[in-house]
């Protein structure tokens, strides 16, 4: 639950003290910021996403989009396929990807790294169901997912209001100071993966969030321990955007130069949606060093999760047949066998 949640430190009175907020990012391992995004242009974009969304009926019918009232029989989540249909919609916008580049936050983020500064590519968005808590994203760093430097800066903005029980993020202070990625194993959840903040002595498992207004804006850095809370409410869709940032002569990995996996589109198919160009291939115009993928990873994180189905493990065994679910034409031996062993029909 959420009464153990202590509230996150606003830093509003440091906006324009670059020097201050690198400090307090430094020290604390993260950034909140009350009001830094127009509520105006995010409300817009919030009807925009929410309509794409009620097309691929996942609101109610009928029913204002801005509302997100959600159709509680349709709850997909990110790692099934029924996700991809409602989610690339929303990712072929062209008003979801400028978000990304509004002057209010790059302008804080140049002000965070301290020089001139490049949106990753792969922007995200996060599309959160009701009574669905076992796949609430797990405690991580973001590191295992988006790579290339820890220096890359993440911002989280819900699309709308976000009280704790829509289930917003939350983060643990100071967690980044490990200074090194920690171990993490296999989960349910968006990303696969979870970190046991309290197996780690130099660590403090005390988490803050608070109850976000449209407008607001937090960031950390690669190696800060987050995670999502729980959305508890009867019917209510949890909309947010989730960015990342780097400071041009930083490396990035090859993936983030691509479309988000889950809307299984290409930019070639994002781009003839657009009124206009000038964000269409625009990091080729800056020099990041380009990183291959650390797979390693992912591949523990499913060899976790056949160990785990074959001592009966329900999560790891759900996992396994949705990914044989999703891709039937791979023939995914090693899950096959596993179930097979389980008596699990796929």
């Amino acid at each position: 639950m959420t009464q153990d949640i202590k509230q996150l430190r606003v830093s509003n009175d440091a906006l324009d003290d670059p020097p201050e907020l690198q400090r307090r990012i430094a020290d604390e391992g993260y950034l909140f910021f009350r009001g830094l995004m127009p509520a105006d242009r995010l409300r817009a974009l919030r009807y925009e996403m929410m309509s794409a969304i009620q097309e691929a009926g996942w609101l109610i019918a009928g029913t204002n989009p801005a509302d997100g009232i959600a159709d509680i029989n349709m709850r997909y989540t990110e790692g099934d396929n029924e996700y991809t249909a409602g989610y690339a919609q929303v990712y072929k916008l062209e008003n979801f990807h400028r978000s990304a580049h509004w002057d209010e936050v790059t302008s804080t983020v140049a002000k965070i790294l301290g020089g001139e500064i490049m949106p990753h590519p792969q922007k995200v968005a996060r599309i959160w169901f009701p009574k669905y808590t076992e796949h609430t994203t797990p405690t991580h760093q973001d590191y295992v997912h988006f790579q290339g430097s820890f220096n890359t800066l993440t911002c989280w903005a819900p699309v709308g209001d976000c009280p704790l029980e829509l289930g917003g993020l939350a983060v643990i202070p100071r967690s980044h100071r490990v200074q090194r990625v920690l171990e993490h194993h296999f989960s349910l959840g968006a990303g696969g993966l979870i970190v046991d903040e309290t197996e780690h002595d130099e660590i403090d498992p005390v988490w803050h969030s608070t109850d976000y207004e449209c407008g607001d804006a937090l960031f950390f850095p690669a190696l800060t321990i987050h995670k999502a809370l729980p959305n508890y409410t009867e019917d209510r869709l949890r909309l947010s955007l989730d960015n990342r940032y780097l400071k041009v002569g930083e490396e990035i990995a090859e993936h983030m130069l691509l479309p988000h996996g889950p809307s299984k589109l290409s930019w070639e198919e994002i781009y003839p949606h657009w009124s206009a160009d000038d964000l269409q291939y625009y990091w080729r115009k800056y020099d990041n060093q380009v990183v291959v993928r650390d797979q390693s990873f992912k591949e523990k994180g499913w060899a976790e999760a056949l160990s785990r189905a074959r001592n009966g493990d329900e999560a790891a065994i759900y996992s396994l047949v949705r990914t044989i679910k999703n891709d039937p034409a791979s023939p995914h031996d090693d899950a096959r066998a596993v179930l097979a062993e389980q008596g699990v029909a796929v």
